[in-house]
């Protein structure tokens, strides 16, 4: 990062940003790209470019990280009306999708415009959208004039859990962001894709939401770096992931199958104990240890680059400690 060329990122002369994005582009399959400090602010760019009126409905499954977890960004910053989905995993079916959108229509009924979709999904607990239901799913958006926006936050652990191309994926999406702050360890930064159409349409919203940079080529540059070294790694937290699942899975007070670890997320659901979810989360971020608590008794632990195997007998030894009412190992 210390060494990168750099230039102006605003007047496409960034030369850093330009050779980032144009990897990226090829990895995906798309005509164009645009370098965003946050996977957020692609999120809010990509749905704004695709809403062409207040109140058009954006379709997320129920649980999805930018409809519930992003600060109210389709209602605050869209303007959108975003659907929930109930489904399994945070992946829904054509049927399910079209069933949301349903057949009324009239002028007083906001119009579906996005299929909004998390690969992999965040609180369904890392799981892969299958190519096949992407296809279907496009399918049922085509019929309604929708597009289908893919939140590729972690698409890279989906390409490694499956050995399935970043193409074969983006194949049925019309807009898709990669991150390089979440397994892949740069600092922060992300890459918005489409087509160049529609990047050029996301530069406006880009200046609109504060995200014009110049001389930024110090962090395409980690970004570049992560995004050629640390792909393959992954499949290390996808393992670390496994082996925490493994190690709970036989104590009295906790839920969880690890066949349903699909990636590097962890869910998992207490049974039988005075402890809430929220009460051993605080005990634990006491221990140095950050664990998201869902609902009362449901929890999420994602495993990123740094943490190690060591690191997770730790975490697995310290959940236990506390469920079992013990004092906290040291």
């Amino acid at each position: 990062m210390y060494k990168a060329e750099v230039g102006n990122e605003v007047a496409g002369e960034d030369p850093t940003v330009n050779r980032l994005i144009e990897k990226v582009c090829t990895i995906l399959g798309k005509e164009a790209g645009v370098f965003m400090p946050s996977g957020t602010m692609c999120n809010g760019v990509a749905y704004r470019v695709w809403c062409q009126r207040p109140g058009d409905r954006i379709f997320f499954d129920k649980y999805a990280h930018a409809a519930n977890m992003a600060a109210g960004l389709p209602c605050g910053l869209v303007g959108a009306t975003p659907v929930g989905i109930e489904c399994e995993k945070g992946i829904f079916s054509a049927e399910q999708l079209q069933s949301a959108i349903g057949e009324r229509k009239g002028y007083n009924l906001p119009q579906e415009r996005i299929v909004s979709i998390e690969q992999t999904t965040n609180l369904g607990g890392g799981a892969v959208w299958p190519v096949s239901t992407l296809q279907s799913i496009q399918q049922v958006a085509l019929r309604h004039k929708m597009v289908i926006h893919m939140d590729g936050a972690r698409l890279f652990n989906a390409v490694i859990a499956t050995r399935i191309s970043a193409q074969k994926f983006c194949r049925y999406t019309d807009s898709v962001w990669v991150d390089f702050s979440k397994g892949l360890g740069a600092p922060m930064g992300a890459v918005l894709c489409g087509s160049k159409a529609f990047i050029d349409t996301a530069w406006y919203y880009k200046f609109q939401q504060g995200g014009a940079m110049h001389q930024v080529g110090i962090l395409a540059a980690g970004c570049l770096y992560a995004l050629e070294n640390h792909r393959e790694r992954l499949a290390e937290d996808h393992e670390h992931a496994q082996l925490l699942a493994q190690l709970l899975k036989n104590h009295p007070h906790v839920l969880i199958n690890p066949k349903d670890i699909e990636t590097n997320i962890v869910i998992f659901r207490l049974h039988n104990t005075k402890l809430t979810a929220y009460q051993l989360a605080h005990a634990l971020l006491g221990r140095g240890i950050r664990l998201l608590a869902l609902d009362d008794n449901k929890l999420r632990a994602i495993v990123h680059q740094g943490i190690s195997q060591h690191d997770i007998h730790t975490v697995s030894q310290a959940i236990q400690y506390a469920l079992n009412g013990s004092s906290l190992p040291a």
